[in-house]
């Protein structure tokens, strides 16, 4: 659940996810709406997007989303999705040639921070996505000094996918919350996934309540 206003101020939330289309980009919307709703300037970005043909789709709806809740925040695309790859593939393979600087996307948040109270991160696909050989999208939560939020599915096997991941941020000693997205099998959630989730966890969270 959305916490109080000052647990969020000043803060960086890193939307990541257990693998790709799990809801990353809707749990982003999710979370600004609320966090706006709590008197929070929200800001956005996203270090990576691949599968780019004109323009970054997620990136630009989460900015115009942002704008709308907060006018100050007036960056451009490129502020917001930095590295814009043409090929749907992990940013490692998408890349090709390209340098990725990661100075410069330090140096992308910290002037996006300074236009709003907290700035949401989108990561692009699942926590051990590469980036470069020896880097991976779990590597920039704690690059960025962020907190982690895990969405996790609601779909047939989503108990060993959430497990895997919550043992690769313990790993690396990341802070964390993590929620599951009703979206997928959820007629069949709580009979073949929800027992074994609610007997494990104290807390179970859903991204349909923020």
């Amino acid at each position: 659940m959305i916490k109080d206003k000052n647990y969020y101020l000043n803060k960086s939330l890193f939307i990541s996810a257990t693998n790709t289309d799990v809801g990353k980009t809707y749990a982003c919307k999710r979370f600004a709406k609320a966090l706006a709703s709590l008197g929070l300037k929200v800001g956005y970005f996203k270090p990576f997007e691949t599968g780019v043909i004109n323009k970054p789709i997620d990136g630009s709806n989460m900015l115009e989303l942002v704008k709308q809740l907060n006018p100050s925040f007036d960056f451009n695309i490129n502020d917001v999705v930095p590295y814009q790859f043409t090929l749907p593939a992990a940013p490692y393979v998408a890349k090709k040639q390209t340098q990725i600087d990661f100075d410069f996307l330090l140096e992308k948040k910290k002037k996006l921070m300074q236009k709003c109270d907290v700035l949401i991160i989108e990561g692009a696909g699942g926590l051990m996505v590469p980036i470069l050989k020896d880097i991976f999208i779990i590597d920039l939560i704690k690059m960025f000094d962020a907190k982690a939020i895990l969405i996790t599915p609601s779909k047939l096997g989503c108990i060993n996918d959430t497990l895997l991941s919550i043992q690769a941020l313990k790993a690396k000693n990341i802070d964390f919350e993590f929620y599951i997205n009703l979206y997928e099998d959820k007629d069949s959630f709580e009979e073949v996934s929800l027992p074994f989730l609610k007997d494990y966890f104290t807390q179970l969270q859903y991204l349909q309540e923020v």
